[in-house]
């Protein structure tokens, strides 16, 4: 059973490190275009039809739910709906490769020490919280690796240096704070026991009680991300980009990067299941770090670096190597607390 549960959850890492790919084919729309329709079946109509096919009891659980819990969970969900608006601006500047590796690798780092400082303080001076900071040590490491290869690709175009740097700069620094903010989102997780806990009062099984917290802490994430895609829309007069001829595919497009999104986290569940006790530290690692792999794969096929020097590939495999023994590490230093 553990083999299958390990296929799931690479499964899953595959689908979350793929969702932004059919952005790269939606170029005649601007990026809120295309961002505002995945935010709608990412955020919105998956993560409700999901609770709402393995819910028996939905509306019961959510007139049950206490004031505190709900507005716990979606103040963090609104940090984890700011690191989704920088998460795909950020990749959609620095590209799929680097991109991902900068938010992944600070996501899985900083994701784990915060509810480790903020839940159990103690276990700070202990092996687990001294393997967590020195994965934190190798994933900074892993980021100025990646950071520099992503220097050396733009500097290796000779037209619009200037510019490229400036920009390189920007997505840089939001690929960070996303990467930062997406802790939010482990956060709730962590503090959202007594939401799972009132979907298996009402009938959830244990498996797909889940389901519930995930529907309530997406949605500030929709909110966030559908405000700022309109706001954008106003502003740059881009919503005549919708009826633009010969775009028809970019609404079935936009629709599939939240269809691909959504289907990782429908195929980590079980699989972190299947794994047992180490499901939710070792199953996250794997998913993590083949997310990484997956997302790097995707952007050199893609072209992203066809007109990088070899020297920039190397620090680019150096940093992405880093990174995911860094998340492996988290995944082996969280496996100690069971």
């Amino acid at each position: 059973m553990s083999f299958i549960g390990y296929l799931f959850i690479i499964a899953a890492g595959f689908f979350q490190g793929s969702f932004m790919l059919p952005m790269k084919f939606t170029r005649r729309w601007a990026w809120e275009n295309t961002w505002l329709i995945f935010s709608i079946t990412a955020y919105l109509i998956c993560p409700w039809l999901i609770a709402f096919i393995t819910l028996p009891h939905l509306s019961a659980a959510l007139f049950s739910l206490s004031k505190h819990s709900l507005a716990l969970l979606e103040i963090f969900g609104i940090g984890w709906g700011l690191a989704a608006v920088m998460f795909g601006l950020g990749v959609d500047m620095l590209g799929l490769a680097l991109g991902f590796s900068i938010i992944l690798g600070l996501s899985a780092s900083v994701g784990t020490l915060i509810p480790m400082i903020v839940l159990s303080p103690e276990k700070l001076g202990q092996i687990q919280g001294l393997l967590t900071i020195a994965a934190v040590i190798l994933v900074l490491a892993g980021i100025i690796a990646c950071s520099w290869a992503g220097k050396l690709r733009n500097y290796a175009q000779e037209e619009n240096r200037r510019k490229d740097s400036r920009s390189y700069a920007l997505g840089f620094a939001i690929c960070v704070a996303s990467g930062v903010l997406s802790a939010c989102g482990n956060l709730g997780f962590a503090f959202g026991g007594d939401v799972i806990k009132d979907a298996v009062t009402h009938g959830a099984s244990e498996l797909m009680a889940g389901n519930f917290l995930w529907a309530l802490i997406t949605i500030p994430l929709f909110a966030c991300n559908a405000a700022y895609s309109i706001f954008l829309l106003h502003r740059n007069k881009t919503r005549k980009l919708f009826h633009l001829p010969e775009t028809a595919s970019y609404w079935a497009l936009s629709a599939s990067m939240g269809v691909l999104w959504i289907a990782g986290f429908a195929f980590y569940a079980p699989g972190t299941e299947k794994l047992g006790t180490l499901g939710t530290s070792v199953g996250w690692a794997i998913m993590m770090a083949t997310m990484v792999v997956t997302a790097n794969i995707w952007g050199i096929l893609t072209g992203e670096w066809k007109t990088a020097q070899r020297q920039a590939y190397k620090f680019l495999f150096t940093g992405v190597a880093i990174l995911i023994a860094a998340i492996c590490l988290i995944g082996y230093a969280n496996a100690l607390q069971v």
